[in-house]
C-alpha cells in the first residue's frame, strides 16, 4: 500500500508526495501539526493540512524572506519575527553577528518543540542567546509595540484559521508603529498564479500599501508551494528595495547562500506583467 500527502490547491488541483513514514501526529490547542519522511523531499511540516516547508526547498523561502531585507537596511540591530516556528527564519537571522536581539512571536508552543525535535535543519539556532520566543497570539503582541524594531519579518501560515488576524489592516498598521522610522516589514505575500490565491494576494496587498509609504512585492520559485511560484512583500517607511539595495555591503559579509544573491535581489522584483496588472488593480 502507498502513502501520499494530499495537499488541496484549488477545487480541480491537487498536489501530492509519496510518504516513505509519518513521524509525529497531533492536535495542539490551536491545529494539527504532522510530520512526515520522504524520499524526494526530506522530512516535511504540515499545519492542519497544508504545507509549511520540505527539507528539500526550505532554503528558499528563508533565504528570500530574510536576505533580501537584510541587503537593503544597512543596520539591523532588533528584529521581530511572527510566527516562524519552525527555526529557518531564525537560522537564517541568526548568521548576522551585527543583530543584537531578536525577537520570536509565535502562538503555538507544541510547533517549536516538534520542530526542535524533527527538523533540526530549521530549528537548529532557536536556542541562540540573541532570541527571545514569546509564546502569546502575534496580533496581541504587536499592539503594543512603538518604535522599536529594525526589521519585521512576518513569516505567517496561509490568511485563514489561527493566523487571520495576521493579514488585516489593523495587524499591518500595529506592525508600521512598531517599527523604527527606517524600518522594515517582509511577509509572505501567498501565490497568485490560481484565481483565489491570486484574490488572497490582492487584499494583503491593499492592507499593506495602506500602512507603508513604500511597499514592493518581490518573487521565489518554491516546488512545493501552491503553483511552484510564490511572492513576498517588502513595505518600508524609508529604504527602497533596488534604490537603496546594499550590494556591496551585503556580498563583503561573505554569506554562502543556495538561492539568494545580489544579482537574484534585483531580478526578484522584476515581475510578470499579469503580476503587475493584479498589483495596480489595489494600488
Amino acid at each position: 500500500m502507498e502513502f501520499w500527502f494530499t495537499e488541496h490547491h484549488t477545487s480541480g488541483v491537487n498536489f501530492s508526495i509519496k510518504v516513505d513514514r509519518q513521524l509525529f501526529s497531533a492536535q495542539s490547542e490551536i491545529q494539527r501539526i504532522d510530520i512526515f519522511e520522504s524520499k524526494d523531499f526530506g522530512r516535511f511540516l504540515a499545519m492542519d493540512g497544508n504545507m509549511m516547508l520540505t527539507e528539500k526547498d526550505e532554503f528558499i523561502y528563508h533565504e528570500m524572506i530574510v536576505h533580501v531585507p537584510m541587503a537593503v537596511h544597512p543596520n539591523v540591530k532588533r528584529v521581530l519575527v511572527i510566527g516562524a516556528g519552525d527555526g529557518g527564519v531564525i537560522r537564517e537571522l541568526a548568521r548576522y553577528e551585527t543583530i543584537e536581539h531578536i525577537d520570536m512571536v509565535e502562538q503555538d508552543e507544541l510547533v517549536v518543540e516538534v520542530c526542535k525535535k524533527y527538523l533540526p535543519v530549521t530549528a537548529c539556532c532557536l536556542d541562540d542567546s540573541r532570541v527571545d520566543i514569546i509564546y502569546q497570539d502575534e496580533l496581541k503582541f504587536v499592539r503594543n509595540c512603538h518604535d522599536e524594531y529594525d526589521l519585521i519579518i512576518v513569516d505567517s501560515t496561509d490568511p485563514f484559521g489561527p493566523a487571520e488576524g495576521l493579514f488585516t489592516k489593523e495587524f499591518y498598521g500595529s506592525c508600521s508603529k512598531a517599527l523604527k522610522d527606517d524600518g522594515i516589514m517582509v511577509n509572505q505575500h501567498e501565490s497568485a498564479f490560481y484565481n483565489d490565491d491570486a484574490i488572497m494576494m490582492q487584499r494583503i496587498h491593499k492592507r499593506i500599501v495602506e500602512s507603508f509609504p513604500i511597499s514592493k512585492v518581490y518573487q521565489a520559485h518554491i516546488p512545493t508551494y501552491h503553483s511552484g511560484y510564490w511572492l513576498f512583500g517588502f513595505a518600508s517607511k524609508k529604504y527602497h528595495p533596488i534604490k537603496d539595495f546594499g550590494s556591496t555591503r551585503w556580498n563583503a559579509r561573505g554569506l554562502g547562500t543556495k538561492y539568494y544573491n545580489t544579482q537574484l535581489h534585483i531580478g526578484a522584483f522584476a515581475l510578470p506583467n499579469y503580476i503587475e496588472e493584479l498589483l495596480r488593480d489595489v494600488e
